[in-house]
């Protein structure tokens, strides 16, 4: 996803072996689709991955261990539509700058 017109994903890593199992769907990948521009890194002995790297320093790593390449390119396209940033959880289920003094309004009114 792009803030203020930037995309946000610097690099997309692409980690797989070349006689594993588990990298067949992510060679296919590799092999199908090469107008695509990634980094690629052999590694023996684990299983494939994706790694994105975003301008504000975060990083986020998807397995894609024994997926076939359409699936792999849905990761790949959420990782490029992602803007980087770490999940949070709320506390309540609304966000306000001005909680409200009486509390918070539900159904169930006791008299």
């Amino acid at each position: 996803m792009a803030l203020r017109g930037v995309w946000q994903l610097k690099k997309l890593v692409v980690s797989y072996s070349d006689w594993g199992g588990s990298s067949k769907g992510i060679r296919a990948f590799m092999e199908s689709n090469p107008q695509l521009e990634v980094a690629t890194e052999m590694i023996r002995g684990q299983h494939p991955h994706l790694k994105a790297f975003y301008k504000n320093h975060n990083d986020r790593v998807v397995c894609v261990k024994n997926m076939d390449p359409e699936e792999i390119l849905l990761h790949a396209t959420r990782l490029r539509n992602a803007l980087g940033r770490k999940v949070i959880k709320l506390r309540t289920r609304h966000v306000t700058k001005h909680p409200s003094v009486q509390g918070t309004w539900s159904t169930a009114l006791k008299l």
